[in-house]
C-alpha cells in the first residue's frame, strides 16, 4: 500500500510538471483513434449486415421439409422476433390449354422481413417496390412464366384447384436462391390461398421456411435453439450468397488492417515518450537508491505509475472515441437507407485493454532501464544505465502487437503481411538512418560552426535520432499502406460490379437463332455477347459407382446428386476462371471435364476420376482433367462443369448469353421475345444493384 501511495504521489507530481503528459496524450490519442474506429466500424458492420440480410429477406432463415409446429414459431415470437412463413413447391400452372411447371412460393403478410419485393405493372416495364404481398385471390408470376404461357397482366390462371388473378409481374425476390438456370419460372402467392389450391397434402414435397428478424442477441439465441434440432437447416447472412460472403470478409480484412495500423502508431508514440521520460528520471532513481530502494522497488513504483496512467488515459480515450464516432455516424446517415444501430460496449473493453497493453509493451522496456541506475549517479551524472538489449525492446513491442492484432479466421495472412511490412520498413529505415548519420559525421568538418554543432548533436545522440526517424518512417508507411489498401479495396469492389455488369440473361436460344440474337443485341447495346452451349445432363456414376443422393450427408451434395444440371463446352479458360489443379486440355485431347472446385469438393470428386453423365437417352463419359476457381461475382455466364469440344460434340444443346441493357432500352426485350418466342429472358438487374448498395 505504501508503494501504491508513493507511486500515485509521484504520478501527480510528474503530471503537474508535464513529464507524463506526452505519454498520457499518446495513450489518449491512440485509444481515441482506436475506439472511434471500433465504435464506428461496429455500427457500420451492423448496418452492413442488416442491409445484407435484405438478400435473405430475414436475419435468419430456418428450413424444413415438414410444417413447423406452432409452439416452435411461438418460441421465436416470445424471444421478441418477427416471423413470417413461406412454403415453396413446384406445381403446374395452367392458362387456357397451355401448362407450365413453376416454382411457387406462398407467403404470409409481413414477408419479406428484410428488403423488399420488386414488381412491374406490365412485362419489362419500370420496376416499382411491392409494398405488400399479393392479395388473396391474386398472384405475381415472373416474366418467364408470362412468356411461356403467353398471358398478360389481368388474366386468370389456374393453380391446382384455385383460379387466381395475375395482378403484377414479379421481378425480384430478396431471398431467391439457387442457380438461376436450373429452376422453373416463379410465381408468388398469398399463403391464405394455399389450402384452396389443394396442392399441399400430407406427404407432398415442399420446403417450409420460417423467416425471423429482430435484435441481434435474440437472433443469436434463436439460432442456438434451432441448432439443437437436426431436422432444420439454418441460413444466416454468411451462409447465404457467395458475393455477400466475399464483400463482408473483405470488409473484415480491411478493418483488421486498420486496427493493426492504429496499434503500431500508438506504440511508436508511447515508446518515444517513454524513452524521454526514463531519461529524465535517472536522477530521481539515483536518490531513491541512496535511501535504500532496491531494483525491485524502483520497478514496482514506475510500473504502478504507468498502469494507473494507462487506465485513466484509456478511459478518457474511450469517452472521446464514443463522441468521435457520433460525428462520423452523423455524416454517414445521409449515405445509408436505414437508421444506424447504436454501438455496443465491446469497443470500451478492447480500448481499455489495448491502452494498457500498448503502454506496458512499448514503455516498460524503457522504464526497466531505471532499475539499473547506480547510487553513484548522485556524484557522477555521466553514469547512465545501459539500455536493454535491442532484442528485448523489439520483443516486447512485437509481443504487444501480436496480442492486440485482430486475429480472425481469414485474416491471418493479411496480419502476417502487415507484420512483414513493418519489419521490412523498420529494417530499411534503420539501415538508411545509420548510414546517413555516419555520412553526416564525416561531413561536419567541412561546414560552418552552427551547422557543425547541429550535426554533432545528431551524431552524439544517434540512438535517439535513429529512433525518431524510425518512428516517423514506420508511421508514414502504415498510414500510406492503409490509404492504398482502402482505395484498392473499394476499387476492387466496384471493378467487380462495374456499371455495365450483365443485367439480363437469355436462355433456351436455339442453335439456328444464335447469330440473329447476337446481332439483335449488338444493334441495341453496341456489343455482340458471347454465347455458350447448355446441355442438360445428370451425373450417373463416379469411378463406376452409381451416384446415390443418400450416400451424402451434406444437404447441398444431396441436391447436386439428385438433380440435372447444365454442362457446357469450352475451348479455352474464361477470363473469370482460374485453374486450381490439373491442366487445361489441348486440341488432341478427348473426353475430359473441368469442375468448379467447390462443386467438385461437395460431391467428393477428384482429379482423374472417371465420370458418366446421361444426356437425354445417351451416355457420355470422361475423366476430370482440372478444377477451377470461378468468380461468380461478375454475373457472367459460368458453369459448374465444362468439357472439351470433342466430348460433347453432337449432343443436343441450347444456348445462353448475358448482356447489359440500359433501363430506357428495356422495350427491346418485348420485341426480342416476340421474334424468338422460345427464348427466355431472365432479369437479374436487381441483384447486382443490391450487392453494389451493400458494398458502397
Amino acid at each position: 500500500m505504501y508503494l501504491f501511495r508513493l507511486s500515485l504521489t509521484q504520478l501527480l507530481r510528474d503530471w503537474r510538471a508535464g513529464e507524463l503528459r506526452l505519454i498520457g496524450l499518446a495513450v489518449i490519442i491512440a485509444v481515441t483513434a482506436m475506439t472511434t474506429v471500433d465504435f464506428f466500424t461496429d455500427r457500420v458492420n451492423r448496418v452492413t449486415e442488416i442491409q445484407a440480410t435484405e438478400l435473405l429477406a430475414a436475419d435468419l432463415v430456418v428450413s424444413s421439409a415438414e410444417p413447423f409446429r406452432e409452439e416452435f414459431i411461438e418460441q421465436a415470437r416470445d424471444m421478441g422476433l418477427e416471423t413470417a412463413l413461406t412454403v415453396s413447391f413446384r406445381s403446374v400452372v395452367v392458362f387456357d390449354d397451355r401448362l407450365e411447371l413453376a416454382e411457387v412460393k406462398a407467403v404470409q403478410p409481413g414477408y419479406p422481413l428484410r428488403g423488399r419485393l420488386l414488381v412491374s405493372e406490365r412485362l419489362f416495364s419500370e420496376e416499382i417496390a411491392g409494398l405488400t404481398i399479393p392479395e388473396p385471390g391474386a398472384v405475381w408470376p415472373d416474366a418467364r412464366l408470362f412468356q411461356l404461357l403467353d398471358f398478360d397482366v389481368g388474366d386468370r390462371i389456374s393453380l391446382g384447384a384455385a383460379s387466381l388473378h395475375a395482378a403484377k409481374v414479379l421481378t425480384y425476390e430478396p431471398d431467391r436462391g439457387g442457380d438461376l438456370f436450373n429452376i422453373a419460372p416463379r410465381l408468388l402467392m398469398n399463403l391464405a390461398d394455399l389450402d384452396a389450391s389443394g396442392l399441399i397434402r400430407p406427404g407432398s414435397r415442399a420446403t417450409y421456411r420460417l423467416l425471423v428478424a429482430g435484435p441481434g442477441e435474440a437472433v443469436t439465441g434463436f439460432r442456438n435453439l434451432v441448432e439443437s434440432h437436426e431436422e432444420y437447416d439454418i441460413r444466416g447472412i454468411r451462409d447465404a450468397r457467395p458475393e455477400l460472403r466475399t464483400a463482408l470478409d473483405r470488409a473484415d480484412q480491411f478493418l483488421g488492417l486498420a486496427v493493426l495500423v492504429s496499434i503500431a502508431l500508438a506504440g511508436l508514440a508511447i515508446a518515444l515518450s517513454a524513452q524521454r521520460y526514463a531519461t529524465r528520471h535517472f536522477d530521481n532513481c539515483a536518490i531513491m537508491r541512496c535511501f535504500g530502494a532496491d531494483q525491485e522497488t524502483i520497478v514496482k513504483i514506475y510500473f504502478i505509475q504507468l498502469l494507473v496512467l494507462a487506465v485513466i488515459c484509456s478511459a478518457v480515450g474511450c469517452a472521446l472515441g464514443y463522441l468521435g464516432q457520433s460525428g462520423l455516424a452523423a455524416l454517414m446517415r445521409g449515405l445509408v437507407s436505414r437508421p444506424i444501430p447504436e454501438p455496443t460496449l465491446a469497443p470500451v473493453l478492447t480500448g481499455m485493454a489495448a491502452g494498457v497493453l500498448t503502454v506496458l509493451g512499448f514503455a516498460m522496456p524503457q522504464i526497466l532501464r531505471l532499475k539499473n541506475v547506480t547510487p553513484l549517479r548522485v556524484l557522477r551524472r555521466d553514469l547512465v544505465p545501459l539500455p536493454l538489449g535491442n532484442l528485448g525492446i523489439y520483443a516486447a513491442a512485437v509481443a504487444c502487437l501480436v496480442l492486440l492484432a485482430p486475429w480472425k479466421p481469414g485474416n491471418e495472412a493479411l496480419i502476417l503481411y502487415g507484420f512483414a511490412g513493418l519489419a521490412i520498413t523498420g529494417a530499411a529505415s534503420l539501415l538508411v538512418t545509420r548510414l546517413a548519420i555516419h555520412w553526416l559525421n564525416a561531413l561536419r568538418s567541412g561546414v560552418g560552426v552552427a551547422a557543425r554543432f547541429g550535426l554533432a548533436n545528431i551524431v552524439r545522440r544517434s540512438g535517439l535520432s535513429t529512433a525518431q526517424i524510425l518512428a516517423i518512417s514506420i508511421g508514414f508507411m502504415v498510414l500510406t499502406l492503409l490509404a492504398l489498401v482502402r482505395t484498392d479495396l473499394l476499387a476492387n469492389w466496384h471493378s467487380r460490379l462495374p456499371p455495365d455488369t450483365p443485367n439480363y440473361f437469355l436462355i433456351n436460344i436455339q442453335p439456328g437463332e444464335v447469330d440473329a440474337v447476337r446481332k439483335f443485341i449488338d444493334d441495341r447495346t453496341g456489343m455482340a455477347p458471347r454465347t455458350y452451349p447448355m446441355i442438360r445432363a445428370r451425373l450417373i456414376t463416379i469411378n463406376g459407382e452409381a451416384v446415390d443422393p443418400d450416400d451424402y450427408t451434406d444437404e447441398r451434395a444431396k441436391r447436386f446428386a439428385r438433380r440435372t444440371f447444365n454442362l457446357s463446352i469450352a475451348e479455352s479458360l474464361q477470363e473469370d476462371n482460374r485453374l486450381t489443379a490439373g491442366r487445361w486440355w489441348g486440341d488432341d485431347d478427348e473426353h475430359l471435364f473441368s469442375f468448379e472446385e467447390e462443386f467438385a469438393r461437395t460431391l467428393g470428386i477428384s482429379l482423374g476420376d472417371r465420370l458418366e453423365f446421361k444426356i437425354a437417352d445417351r451416355w457420355v463419359s470422361g475423366a476430370v482433367a482440372s478444377t477451377r476457381w470461378v468468380d461468380w461475382d461478375t454475373f457472367n455466364v459460368n458453369f459448374f462443369v465444362v468439357a472439351n469440344p470433342e466430348t460433347l460434340d453432337g449432343y443436343p444443346a441450347t444456348y445462353i448469353t448475358s448482356f447489359h441493357l440500359a433501363p430506357e432500352d428495356r422495350g427491346a426485350l418485348i420485341e426480342l421475345v416476340r421474334t424468338w418466342p422460345s427464348t427466355t429472358v431472365f432479369d437479374v438487374a436487381s441483384i447486382p444493384k443490391q450487392v453494389r448498395a451493400i458494398m458502397d
